[in-house]
């Protein structure tokens, strides 16, 4: 049974991460990118301000909101969709790219990162214009929903949207308690015992006492926790990593030419043939910057639909942001600390400190950090790892939401809390490779229903330039739903004439103030 298992998931892991799978997330990107008219390229300073640039200029994108409002702020919505992408494949990720693929393979990754950009960009926009508000008055939104009332709207499409909706849900929930959970607290385990010599089942309580606590306090508490463990955790790896390569600066234009010439077939990955050298760089390239930042498979969505925000577009481009931040520069980083170090051959790739490429950054912080090093990188994991299992419990709640209503989100929480206990504990095997395929599997309804939405996407979109930057007074397209849209336009106009009350009272303050110095 659990051979024939085993070549069933084999098979279907071939195709979703394989050739097929990762040229419809490919052109996918690609194609949104055109339609967009590279909004990625065109307009980085536009959303480069009004994503982490608001951060330190406008008190809304950071502020908490009432009790009573279920929603997260923006900055809340940021962290927790990193939380569930910055993990293992950040820095275990690239260096099985780097081993498998040649350096070549981080060009590749860029290269899937800037088109996955407007990938995510796509998503965020379809989540925040087609989310609901659930019964505890909490914003419901991600593929499910753009696939029921998006693709389920055209013509003839209304079965096929629903069953591709169920189909994401399931394959969601499944991948949750996988590479969502267990996968990433068995990576916790196994660092924590290599560097502290923690036992794996201490481990294992310790994370599911703190899991149990964070959970089941709802998306509220995990987005607090969130909002300061990735700043911190991303702080301390990139402090880290930029010592590293400081210190080895000497070696980054040789790394930078390595890179590009492995993209180029300049040089083949392992000292192959040419052709199959390009194809290594390509394939691993694509694969791990495609399980890195999860653009396109449709998990980050869940929450940045639940922030705090009108306008779809303005959710879009923190999307586009976090796949900068994940692979541009975590990615980059962790890439520049292995070849700038000496624990691999410059050109191919290959191993030359005689380590596996999970150990691998760890054996180049060693080089540099000493015995500090391995140390340095199980606390990397312990954060990285972790912010994903909380990131990953609110896209499994979510799923288990549209399919079962909220009765069902409880069970599931329960049964998410113990399973960090096995994935401490037990060798994956199987389960891993399974959830690997489910979680690929995520992305073929959610990449169909963005290419179906495309056109949706652009009217969007160019709503949103039209109103902000070209200075139009047009009516806004903020949701699909007319009882949302009026909603959110009233709540606008409310806030519009307190800010007017606001300024006319500040203005008369000053002016009684001029008088009285007078």
């Amino acid at each position: 049974m659990v051979e024939w298992i085993t070549k069933i998931n084999g098979v279907v892991n071939g195709i979703v991460w394989g050739p097929i799978g990762l040229a419809l997330l490919f052109c996918t990107g690609l194609w949104m990118t055109l339609r967009t008219g590279g909004f990625q390229f065109r307009r980085v300073g536009h959303w480069m301000r009004h994503t982490i640039g608001a951060v330190f200029t406008n008190k809304e994108i950071t502020a908490h909101t009432s009790k009573e409002d279920m929603a997260i702020s923006q900055f809340q919505s940021m962290c927790t969709a990193l939380a569930g992408t910055i993990g293992t494949g950040n820095i275990v990720g690239v260096a099985t790219a780097i081993v498998s693929g040649g350096p070549g393979a981080i060009f590749w990754m860029w290269v899937m990162a800037i088109l996955g950009m407007m990938t995510s960009f796509s998503e965020n926009v379809l989540g925040v214009y087609y989310r609901r508000k659930n019964e505890k008055g909490e914003w419901s939104g991600g593929a499910m929903y753009y696939l029921t009332d998006g693709l389920g709207a055209k013509k003839g499409c209304k079965t096929l949207g629903k069953v591709l909706a169920v189909l994401f849900a399931c394959f969601c929930i499944l991948a949750s308690f996988g590479i969502g959970n267990m996968s990433q607290i068995n990576s916790i385990a196994g660092n924590m015992n290599a560097a502290f010599h923690t036992p794996s089942l201490v481990t294992g309580v310790a994370l599911m006492v703190v899991t149990a606590l964070i959970v089941l306090g709802g998306l509220k508490r995990v987005a607090a926790v969130t909002e300061k463990l990735v700043p911190l955790m991303a702080l301390f790896y990139i402090v880290g990593a930029v010592v590293i390569v400081v210190l080895h600066a000497g070696n980054i234009p040789a790394a930078f030419r390595a890179i590009f010439r492995g993209a180029f077939n300049l040089q083949a990955a392992g000292g192959g043939t040419l052709g199959y050298g390009i194809s290594q760089s390509l394939t691993w390239g694509f694969k791990r910057g495609a399980f890195s930042n999860e653009a396109g498979l449709g998990s980050a969505v869940m929450v940045n639909s639940s922030a705090n925000v009108k306008e779809p577009v303005q959710q879009g481009m923190w999307g586009v942001f976090e796949i900068f931040a994940d692979t541009i520069v975590v990615c980059t980083l962790t890439a520049l600390v292995i070849l700038t170090t000496g624990v691999v051959d410059i050109e191919s790739g290959s191993v030359l400190a005689g380590v596996q490429d999970n150990a691998l950054v760890g054996q180049a912080f060693t080089a540099a950090f000493g015995s500090f090093g391995p140390k340095f990188i199980a606390v990397s994991l312990l954060f990285f790892a972790y912010s994903t299992v909380l990131g990953w419990s609110h896209y499994g709640t979510k799923a288990v939401e549209y399919l079962f209503g909220q009765k069902g989100t409880r069970v599931y929480k329960v049964i998410f809390v113990g399973m960090v206990v096995v994935g401490a504990t037990m060798k994956l095997g199987l389960a891993w490779d399974l959830s690997d395929t489910f979680n690929g599997l995520m992305m073929i309804p959610n990449l169909l229903a963005v290419l179906a939405l495309s056109g949706t996407v652009v009217q969007i979109t160019k709503n949103y330039l039209d109103r902000k930057v070209n200075g139009k007074d047009i009516p806004p397209m903020w949701s699909a739903f007319a009882e949302y849209q009026k909603a959110e336009e009233a709540e606008a106009a409310e806030e519009a004439k307190q800010a007017r009350e606001a300024e006319a009272l500040a203005e008369l303050e000053i002016l009684g103030g001029h008088a009285v110095n007078e």
